[in-house]
């Protein structure tokens, strides 16, 4: 969950999301090391009087050819890396379907025989005290911690998009085709999203509200609603 003020990003609470903050980091030092020379560069030329020999140097030239492929290698590699993880899905302990309406969700749990529920937004005037307004809902997407978790999004009626920030997941819900990605969650905790596709007049009013729980817990949880 974000703080108010908060310039980084939302701790992370999968490996993905892990992967991505690092690679974040790592693309900012680069970055910073290319302004920083530019800035000395700048500087250099405003208060040096350049040479005949420097305009000239063809080994100037080559320098400035090979270190921009340099640091877009040292960019694009751990980059297709992430992409790599983020697309591949190996024997999910669970799989989950969303599908996107106007304006709330519906949740299948296709590995169970009827456990099926909507979760709309809980309005201001029934929030319990503590919980956070537009962010909570009525039924909560219950997962167990520590296992990969498969989810199939799509749509009903209009475009929309399944995005929790801090898992790393953003899949777009289209009507009539079926996306999905995976995602484990490394804690216990409950996670806020949002639909991050403008979908209509109350498209501020669709949250994604996903608890990760111990693996009992969500055993208890699913005997209950199933049967």
């Amino acid at each position: 969950m974000a703080n108010p003020s908060q310039l980084g990003f939302q701790d992370a609470s999968s490996p993905i999301m892990e992967e991505l903050v690092e690679f974040h980091d790592h693309a900012l030092m680069v970055a910073l090391a290319i302004c920083s020379l530019v800035l000395y560069l700048l500087a250099l030329m405003l208060t040096e009087k350049l040479s005949s020999n420097t305009v000239d140097a063809q080994e100037v030239e080559l320098i400035w050819t090979i270190l921009p492929a340099i640091v877009l290698i040292l960019l694009a590699l751990p980059s297709l890396q992430i992409l790599y993880m983020m697309d591949e899905i190996d024997e999910p302990d669970l799989t989950l379907k969303a599908i996107g309406h106007q304006w709330y969700w519906t949740y299948e749990y296709t590995d169970f025989k009827d456990l099926t529920f909507d979760s709309y937004m809980t309005p201001t005037t029934e929030l319990p005290p503590g919980h956070f307004r537009l962010l909570e809902v009525d039924h909560r997407v219950i997962i167990p911690m520590e296992s990969p978790i498969r989810i199939i999004v799509t749509a009903g009626d209009v475009l929309h998009s399944w995005a929790i920030p801090t898992l790393g997941v953003k899949t777009d819900a289209i009507p009539g085709r079926l996306n999905q990605t995976s995602f484990i969650t490394t804690r216990p905790g409950i996670f806020y999203g949002q639909c991050s596709e403008i979908c209509g007049a109350n498209h501020s009013y669709m949250p994604i509200v996903v608890e990760s729980t111990p693996l009992t817990h969500f055993e208890t949880w699913s005997s209950l609603l199933s049967s």
